[in-house]
């Protein structure tokens, strides 16, 4: 079934349109704990809990799912980047994924990251760059992040400070080809993972848990998946819209009123040779 939505995710990047050209290839990375219950002994969490853990990556330029692993409840985050984004891709993250060594190590395998960090961050700064007036950017500059011979970074980041309703954020980037409002932008764009998220959950209900084990659990979450991507394709095509609950709402009811009229026709069928049978049957004894 990975397979299927693998193929899926290639299919629906070659039909549906691509935003945010000039920002690079963004995938948009985050975790989704599942309520799991306490025979489920595989998805550890804490005691007298138990929840399972979706690790996803989201498609931003074609608004869609792209990748998915799923771990117990406790699943450390971080070492899915690896497996999520490819070389020459930008993950755009949290300050969770926050780890300087893992900031070398991305640079080092081409993959490229825009990932907000803590205010409190050591930064030795190594170059400042121009801001622009008027900007909600307040700081740029090229730095080593952490204390030098305890958590230092070794490779040059960029770290890009804004404010947006008075509140400050912090984010750390390899992207030394954007402009510091493109950065800001790319990772504001990190809240659309959270509404796909709450979409997926309250309107497909994939979090209703049918498997109990972990192999049932993943499969259930790639239907989920799958008919999301179903869905974009559809509105697209059809309408040259993104996914709506107005869409699947028309869906559902057309769906409902075919099935119906296919039952209906078939019972037609079904009366007409019945009837076609009998009359049949009396001929027979009619001539007998």
């Amino acid at each position: 079934m990975v397979e299927v939505f693998e193929a899926l995710v290639k299919d629906a990047q070659s039909v549906l349109p691509k935003e945010y050209k000039d920002l690079g290839d963004l995938t948009l990375i985050d975790g989704s704990l599942i309520d799991a219950t306490l025979s489920m002994y595989w998805a550890d969490y804490r005691e007298g809990a138990k929840k399972a853990k979706v690790h996803l990556g989201f498609d931003l330029n074609h608004s869609i799912p792209r990748k998915i692993f799923l771990t117990d409840g406790k699943g450390d985050e971080r070492p899915f980047v690896n497996k999520i984004i490819s070389p020459g891709q930008t993950g755009v993250m949290d300050r969770y994924y926050q780890c300087h060594k893992n900031f070398d190590q991305w640079q080092e395998s081409k993959r490229h990251f825009i990932c907000r960090i803590k205010a409190g961050t050591r930064k030795e700064v190594i170059r400042h760059n121009g801001l622009l007036s008027g900007s909600i950017v307040f700081y740029d500059a090229i730095v080593l992040l952490g204390t030098k011979g305890i958590n230092q970074s070794e490779k040059e980041v960029r770290v890009v400070g804004y404010t947006v309703d008075n509140k400050s954020y912090w984010v750390a980037t390899d992207r030394f080809d954007l402009t510091a409002e493109q950065v800001t932008l790319a990772y504001k764009l990190r809240w659309n993972i959270e509404s796909f998220f709450s979409w997926w959950k309250q309107h497909l209900r994939v979090y209703h848990l049918i498997a109990r084990s972990e192999h049932g659990l993943m499969v259930q979450i790639l239907g989920g998946l799958i008919t999301y991507i179903l869905l974009a394709i559809y509105c697209y095509n059809e309408f040259g819209e993104k996914v709506s609950i107005k869409r699947v709402r028309e869906l559902r009811i057309k769906i409902v009123n075919e099935s119906r009229e296919a039952e209906q026709s078939y019972q037609r069928k079904r009366h007409r040779r019945s009837k076609d049978s009998s009359l049949y049957q009396d001929s027979c004894y009619a001539t007998s």
